[in-house]
């Protein structure tokens, strides 16, 4: 998911637990990152193996892919000395998809000492919006290894 990160992208979003780095939820969801930059991160997912039971995208996957991209924003934001964790998520729903990939796009809409803020829209392949959501972070000292 990082390889074609720069270093100093891939630097600030370390400090992945090695005893859990082969258990990121953003793996099993299929998340591809884009496009990374502490202005906007943008990831696409697919919508096969991301199902609920009537065959249409779970919106649990809509929100992790959603956290995923704003969590990775505010780090970038927040800086390599510091740890951002999600406290508030909301999501709305706008329309099914049913098949091919679904992309997001994540932008800060508050930077500030304490916490971030993001809104990430999600799109279909026709470019439609599926789920608009909006992530707020807290901004906490990195804990000494």
């Amino acid at each position: 998911m990082t390889e074609n990160l720069s270093e100093e992208i891939r630097d600030q979003l370390a400090g992945i637990n090695p005893a859990v780095a082969d258990q990121q939820l953003n793996d099993k969801i299929g998340l591809e990152l884009v496009e990374v930059t502490p202005e906007r991160v943008v990831g696409t997912m697919p919508v096969a193996g991301n199902l609920q039971p009537y065959g249409l995208l779970h919106g649990g996957a809509n929100a992790v892919l959603a956290e995923a991209l704003g969590s990775t924003v505010a780090a970038l934001n927040a800086g390599a000395a510091k740890m951002t964790l999600g406290f508030e998520l909301s999501c709305t729903h706008h329309r099914g998809v049913t098949s091919g990939v679904v992309t997001g796009t994540a932008v800060p809409v508050h930077v500030g000492r304490g916490t971030i803020t993001t809104e990430i829209v999600l799109t279909d392949d026709r470019g439609k919006r599926t789920c608009t959501a909006r992530l707020s972070c807290i901004v906490r000292d990195r804990p000494e290894a």
